[in-house]
């Protein structure tokens, strides 16, 4: 399958010359094309800021929402109807800032669903202040002294909570990218792919040099191990990337509902009966 057949004609996109969003645009309709997974059973999933506008600019079916609420809403999409690929992308701000309450259930849910985000460590879309994951020291025009607070990490959080795949990738690196998006969205539960992705305008600290030089490749690492997981997942001097944690094979969400126990046939094919329906909902009303 061509990667021209996810391409939008007459766009204007609305991204900074040299911005990574680029490539991680790119390495994504490659990958689906390789998987020979179609437009029309794929849906995108996102939230707000610049890495979210990826779906306006992919053919495919899209939802984006509110702020911070990108997961819920696919663990809904694939819920409804497990024969679809949902793809949650959002900035590092949206799914781990506004969206982190999200992030830690769905991961304990773990609907069957791929999770890409875009982590240039900067709020990009509201002019550069400090998102969850910048470093300490980093400066900007709201943090002045710069940052003072833990960075978030995502990758940690979600091995602690064992999560079912757990990867980082560098957007500038597109083979190596891909082949994890490839396992990611393979992978039969949910999965977080963590992008480094530079933003040329408003963080000048995390260069696309500076992740070349502080970021190796995970080597001869067994991703089973979750306790070698973990360890390489709070390194800080270099930042490892690769598939660094999959957990042993759990029923996603979506099975563990019960809704297809007995048939298989998706939630939005079923006829509604609201006669039935009326009468469940009795059952619940509280006897005052």
């Amino acid at each position: 399958m061509d990667a021209k057949v996810f391409d939008m004609k007459d766009i204007d996109i609305a991204w900074c010359p040299g911005c990574g969003n680029f490539p991680i645009l790119k390495t994504l309709k490659r990958t689906l094309a390789e998987l020979q997974i179609k437009p029309t059973d794929v849906v995108l999933v996102s939230g707000i800021g610049q890495a979210a506008k990826i779906p306006h600019y992919f053919k495919t079916n899209v939802f984006n929402g509110l702020h911070g609420r990108a997961l819920p809403a696919a663990t809904a999409i694939k819920a409804a109807n497990p024969a679809l690929t949902v793809i949650a992308e959002s900035g590092d701000g949206d799914m781990y800032g506004e969206g982190g309450n999200h992030f830690i259930h769905t991961i304990r849910r773990n609907p069957n669903i791929t999770n890409i985000v875009h982590d240039n460590m900067v709020y990009g879309l509201t002019k550069g202040q400090a998102s969850p994951t910048s470093q300490k020291g980093f400066v900007t025009p709201v943090q002045v002294s710069g940052v003072f607070l833990e960075p978030f990490n995502p990758l940690a959080v979600a091995i602690a909570l064992n999560a079912s795949f757990v990867a980082r990738a560098f957007a500038g690196d597109i083979e190596r990218t891909a082949d994890i998006l490839k396992q990611a969205i393979e992978h039969k539960g949910y999965a977080l792919v963590d992008i480094f992705q530079p933003c040329v305008t408003f963080n000048r600290l995390n260069s696309i040099q500076w992740f070349k030089e502080h970021t190796y490749n995970l080597e001869d690492h067994d991703p089973s191990d979750r306790q070698k997981a973990f360890e390489k997942a709070t390194e800080t001097e270099k930042l490892p990337l690769g598939v660094f944690y999959k957990s042993p094979q759990k029923p996603p969400f979506e099975e563990n509902t019960g809704i297809y126990e007995e048939k298989q046939t998706p939630l939005y094919e079923r006829y509604l009966d609201k006669k039935e329906l009326g009468n469940l909902l009795e059952t619940f009303k509280i006897q005052l």
